[in-house]
């Protein structure tokens, strides 16, 4: 595939980018950022809601798994209804639905209300990466797309290195209720900055009206986004891609870094801070190479699984009592790249499908990752109670998905790539004829 694919041709039309679109994209990966710490701060607080609520493993598990069944499931309506009602309506249903969840995690006094609570969560946390792509898309040229999407996710990143940086000690320094409490202040400031300032489009950019028909359009939408090879290869690229970090981060990392390698919270802090941090340093650089290189998407998907998985494996059959500290670094920096690689998905997905479509491809792509994290978290959770805590047989189970992802993502390549030349060559043909 050229480099010089459709997704940085610039076409007329395209939005000037410039401050005042970095102004107004960057409300929007604000609500972004306090999204994923809210999201995150079970990672670093999953043995305290252990003692707290008195739950085993299982049961842990399931705070995650729910938030993230919430969370995947509500990917498509999701995007149906940015495609629909616009990014502003989208995000602020959102930034209410995340802190009133973070609110309600506070205060809650059992495990039932905790899990409603993270269930609330996830459901508003679900309205904000779509609808933070669609708005870069709304205000910034096509061809900054994929380095636009690499810096939300490292604005996302950043959220969760707040929750392993602050959160944690937090927990420990203030207690439960007043670090959920307190950090729910932050889903009110974004709300109130998202109310005043933020804007679907700029002027002269206003998108078609949509044809609303009920069933018959949610149907159309999903059915013509799913026929585009793209997208289907987005979804398995976010599928394998993300998990392994989503896991380690969301909540089984500081587990096995304390029970199974036998560090102190605070060293295994640090390893899942290492985590986001090469997450961060890893999306700057995957965003420049694929706007550049459009043709390196593939390879370096498929690269970051596979030195994943070799780490991954390394780390859980090491032959000793504990793995040594250098293979640990190496494993956290490796899985800093998983978020980054998770991305590629959306840069196959985008050129597929027009932009009355944008928000139901992604809804679709970013189900992916989200789905292959919950099984897993639920399949570490049974395998860790069923084994007495082993948890090399627990973290196995991470490669049974990553062998059906990379098998669905070469299977889905060649189709995906010549559908794209098709696109780029048909766009040509319509801007060279586009009067001026």
């Amino acid at each position: 595939m050229s480099s010089s694919a459709a997704p940085t041709l610039s076409l007329p039309g395209d939005p000037p980018g410039g401050r005042r679109a970095a102004r107004v994209w960057g409300i929007g990966v604000a609500v972004y950022f306090v999204a994923i710490i809210f999201r995150t701060s079970l990672g670093v607080a999953g043995l305290d809601a252990a003692d707290r609520f008195g739950v085993n493993a299982s049961a842990l598990s399931t705070f995650s798994i729910l938030q993230l069944l919430v969370y995947a499931g509500m990917q498509i309506p999701v995007g149906l209804m940015v495609d629909r009602l616009g990014t502003k309506k989208v995000l602020t249903i959102g930034a209410v639905l995340f802190t009133v969840g973070q609110l309600g995690f506070a205060l809650s006094p059992s495990y039932a209300t905790a899990l409603a609570s993270r269930a609330l969560l996830g459901c508003g946390d679900a309205m904000t990466f779509i609808s933070v792509l669609r708005l870069g898309a709304r205000w910034f040229p096509a061809r900054r797309g994929p380095l636009i999407g690499q810096i939300a996710a490292l604005f996302g990143m950043a959220g969760n290195l707040v929750s392993t940086l602050f959160i944690a000690r937090a927990l420990h320094g203030f207690g439960w209720t007043a670090t959920f409490a307190g950090s729910a202040v932050a889903g009110v400031v974004v709300l109130v900055l998202m109310l005043l300032f933020l804007k679907d489009h700029p002027e002269g950019h206003e998108p078609p009206p949509v044809e609303h028909a009920g069933a018959a359009y949610v149907r159309k939408q999903i059915a013509a986004s799913w026929r585009e090879p793209g997208t289907r290869l987005g979804m398995w690229v976010h599928f394998t891609t993300q998990f392994p970090a989503m896991v380690f981060l969301l909540l089984w990392g500081m587990p096995f870094l304390v029970e199974a390698q036998g560090l102190s919270r605070s060293t295994a802090g640090e390893l899942l801070t290492l985590v986001v941090l090469s997450n961060m340093a890893v999306g700057l650089v995957y965003g420049q190479v694929i706007a550049r290189h459009h043709a390196a998407r593939a390879p370096l998907a498929l690269g970051t699984v596979a030195v994943t998985a070799v780490l991954w494996a390394s780390a859980i059959l090491y032959p000793g009592d504990h793995a040594p500290m250098w293979l640990l670094v190496t494993l956290c920096a490796v899985l800093g790249a998983c978020g980054p690689a998770s991305m590629i998905g959306f840069d196959f997905a985008r050129p597929a499908n027009p932009p009355e479509r944008q928000g139901t491809a992604s809804g679709i792509v970013n189900m992916g990752g989200f789905t292959a994290s919950m099984t897993t978290l639920f399949a570490v959770g049974v395998l860790l109670d069923a084994t007495g805590d082993n948890y090399s047989i627990a973290f196995a189970s991470v490669f049974v998905l990553e062998a059906l992802g990379v098998v669905q993502i070469l299977r889905l390549h060649a189709r995906a790539a010549l559908r794209e030349r098709n696109h780029h060559v048909i766009s040509r043909v319509e801007a060279v004829h586009v009067p001026v």
